[in-house]
């Protein structure tokens, strides 16, 4: 994985002092990115930043952030899109 992903909080509105976790979703099929990012973000300390790694925008995943309270932002880089996700 590339050094440069961290670097992408920059380009979001994410909290860049806070403690990231990537998951990289770029293999897997639907529904699974969806499910293991939800399942994630269950288990994810409330001041940590999620880094969904993917291979599109994960437009399914953005009414159920809404839904749960979640911010986020995506960017694309040439790696992957990469979404941030953290609490409000």
């Amino acid at each position: 994985m590339s050094t440069e992903i961290p670097s992408v909080l920059r380009e979001t509105n994410a909290p860049t002092d806070a403690p990231t976790e990537r998951l990289d979703v770029r293999s897997l099929g639907p529904p699974k990115p969806l499910t293991e990012t939800l399942e994630a973000l269950a288990d994810l300390d409330s001041e940590a930043v999620l880094l969904q790694l993917n291979d599109r925008a994960p437009q399914h995943l953005y009414p159920k952030l809404d839904d749960r309270g979640f911010a986020y932002d995506t960017v694309e880089t040439d790696e992957a899109t990469v979404t941030a996700i953290w609490e409000e």
